[in-house]
């Protein structure tokens, strides 16, 4: 067998009813949402270090999770890990017709533009969701958030003038490096200054995201 196959026969002995480990037989998909989010951060912190090899540890750590949650929905009859992948190679074929077709692209902001493009496609023809940033995971990190949500404004070129001050902004853009390093600093100093008040960056940032996003949305 591969690794892969090896993996999945161990992950399964693991959940087995009667001869599993008890810890996890009772593991559920909520239950270890937690790790997920542990083993990504773990992950991150290598690739931000270039280690690679604590980063070879680390991806294993995130594709254990992959199958642990594969192993639980093949269970319970939803899918399995050859559906997953199956899943994901199909969609990654049919957003990159520049590479599996006959489409030729020129760069890399005509292949964004066209996996864009063929993502909304995919998504009028799937359930119809309400809201403006119905795709932008909840549980990113406020910054990270913050940040989505601004591109989703541009992409949709939202009116926000009674909510964020656009010239502000672009004014900010003109002012960094390269490097985004002075930013950076700022960034710092305003986390310092909320420690010192005895305030949440974190939660004030997604407080006031979330304001920008339920105006824009109404």
């Amino acid at each position: 067998m591969s690794a892969i196959d090896d993996l999945l026969v161990t992950v399964e002995a693991l959940r087995a009813p009667d001869t599993g480990c008890p810890w996890d037989i009772e593991q559920t998909h909520q239950s270890i949402t937690d790790c997920l989010i542990d083993e990504c951060c773990e992950l991150l912190q290598t690739i931000d270090r270039n280690d690679m090899h604590h980063m070879e540890e680390e991806l294993g750590d995130v594709l254990l999770q992959v199958v642990m949650h594969a192993q639980m929905a093949k269970e319970s009859g939803h899918f399995d890990f050859d559906s997953i992948c199956l899943e994901v190679n199909t969609k990654l074929i049919r957003r990159h017709p520049h590479v599996f077709g006959l489409i030729k692209l020129g760069d890399t902001e005509a292949a964004l533009n066209q996996w864009d493009a063929i993502k909304a496609s995919e998504k009028k023809r799937g359930p119809k969701q309400e809201g403006l940033f119905k795709d932008l995971p909840h549980q990113l990190p406020a910054l990270l958030s913050a940040r989505d949500v601004y591109k989703q404004i541009q992409k949709l070129k939202l009116n926000t003038a009674s909510i964020i001050d656009e010239a502000a902004i672009q004014a900010k853009a003109n002012a960094l490096d390269h490097e985004g390093s002075t930013l950076g600093k700022e960034l710092f100093e305003i986390a310092a200054a909320c420690r010192i008040k005895g305030l949440d960056p974190e939660a004030l940032l997604r407080q006031y995201t979330q304001r920008a996003v339920d105006q824009l949305e109404q």
